[in-house]
Order: structure tokens, then C-alpha cells, then sequence
């Protein structure tokens, strides 16, 4: 557990420390959610749909920790190059812990992120539907920042250049955004859309955090959960694999 603490405590550190990360990250969702949110407000309004801020700002949130959370393998790759992966699996400590540090060290990062995009999408004028229902709005954010940072760790293992995991994760990252209803409702997509974002875990990430912060949802409550802690059990389960057998 030790392990596993002082790895958490490392990415969290790493991040409170980069200020200028801190700020970089929170560039894409404001301009989402001004450009989006303000430009596109009045056709959602009038084709009946509601206020599209409130709509988009579980999306943009959901869009910060994915990409945060998905680029903590990155890490993985720099620290293999620059010589501390190789001091750290040499310790004696086991290779799952240092794998469950990182992605829970990554998962909060990205939930902290995913947190400040919610405060700022409310100085935009985002107004949860009940203030009680950000606890578990934060849980959420928390299943979807532990799933992609598992996704990501589990990719970088596979993987020694950097160049390479960036080109794979844009390849990765953007159809399961745009394809997950983060900007678009579901409900009246086509039906070879909807198929292909029921494969999407985004999709239930997503879903959730709309079910909480304003009331409305495309799929039950418990299938969303179910989805979120399945894959990220199963991203989990293969990422410890491929981090055991990685070779620094």
C-alpha cells in the first residue's frame, strides 16, 4: 500500500507543481463551452431542445478528464526514457503496485481537472439541478478518470515512443468524444450512431453526469455505473499484464 501511496502522491505533486499545466488544460473546455455553449445556445433553444450550456457542460467535463486522464501513459513513456521507470521497477515492490499508483494518481489529477471545469462552468452560468447532487457527480467524474487513465497506462506499456502513443491516442480519444453525445443529444441520432456509442464508455460517463448535474439521462442509471466500473476493471486487469511484462 505504501507503494501504491507514494506513486498516487508523485502524479498528484507533479501536477500541483506545473502551473502552467494547470492553466494549459483549462484552455480547450472554456473555449467549448463560450464558442458551443453561447454560439450555439439559440438554435438549440429554438429547435426545442433546452438550454445547450446546461446540455454540453457534463460533455466538456467529461472531454477535460478523458484527455488528461488518457494522456497519463505519457508518463509512463517519458519516465522509460529518462531513466526512473527503470529505477522504480528495480525497487522491492511489486510492478501492480507501481501500476495502481499511477493510475490512481492520474485518475485524480484528471478528476481534479474535470472539477475545475465544473466551477468555471458554472461562472459561465451552469446551474446543476440540485447543489447535493455534485457528490456524486464527482464519484462519476472519478469511475471515468480511473477508466481512461487505466486505458492509457495500458497503451504506454505497449509502446516505447512517445511520438507513437500521442498519434494512437488522438486516434483513440476523438471518435470516443465527438461519438459519446458529449455535444449532440442521442436520442434522435441514426441508429448506426446510437450502436456505435453504446460501444463507447464515454457514452456512460456521460450519461451519468447528465443524470446528476441536470436531471436527464439516455440510459438507466445502473447500466451507466455497471459499464464505467466493468471497463475499468477490465482496463485494470489487462493494463497490470502488460505493465508486468513491460521491459524498461
Amino acid at each position: 500500500m505504501k507503494a501504491i501511496y507514494i506513486m498516487w502522491l508523485r502524479e498528484v505533486k507533479r501536477f500541483i507543481r506545473s502551473k502552467s499545466r494547470i492553466v494549459g488544460s483549462l484552455g480547450q473546455p472554456i473555449l467549448f463551452l463560450v464558442a458551443l455553449g453561447y454560439g450555439l445556445g439559440p438554435v438549440f433553444a429554438k429547435a426545442g431542445q433546452g438550454n445547450y450550456l446546461e446540455f454540453i457542460a457534463p460533455g466538456i467535463i467529461g472531454m477535460s478528464i478523458i484527455f488528461s486522464a488518457i494522456f497519463n501513459g505519457m508518463q509512463v513513456i517519458w519516465d522509460r526514457q529518462f531513466g526512473f521507470l527503470k529505477e522504480t521497477m528495480v525497487a522491492p515492490v511489486s510492478r501492480l503496485s507501481i501500476m495502481f499508483g499511477r493510475t490512481l494518481g492520474g485518475a485524480t489529477v484528471a478528476g481534479a481537472q474535470g472539477t475545475l471545469v465544473l466551477i468555471l462552468a458554472m461562472l459561465a452560468g451552469f446551474r446543476p439541478v440540485s447543489w447535493f447532487a455534485i457528490i456524486p457527480a464527482l464519484f462519476i467524474m472519478l469511475l471515468i478518470a480511473l477508466l481512461f487513465s487505466a486505458l492509457g497506462i495500458m497503451v504506454a506499456s505497449r509502446l516505447k515512443d512517445m511520438q507513437g502513443f500521442q498519434l494512437i491516442m488522438n486516434f483513440l480519444v476523438m471518435p470516443l468524444f465527438f461519438l459519446s453525445g458529449a455535444l449532440f443529444p442521442l436520442n434522435n441520432v441514426p441508429s448506426a450512431l446510437l450502436l456505435v456509442a453504446r460501444f463507447d464508455p464515454l457514452s456512460y460517463g456521460v450519461d451519468a453526469l447528465r443524470f446528476f448535474l441536470i436531471g436527464t439521462s439516455m440510459f438507466s442509471l445502473t447500466l451507466d455505473i455497471g459499464v464505467l466500473v466493468g471497463v475499468s476493471a477490465l482496463f485494470l486487469v489487462i493494463g497490470s499484464y502488460f505493465f508486468s511484462r513491460m521491459e524498461v
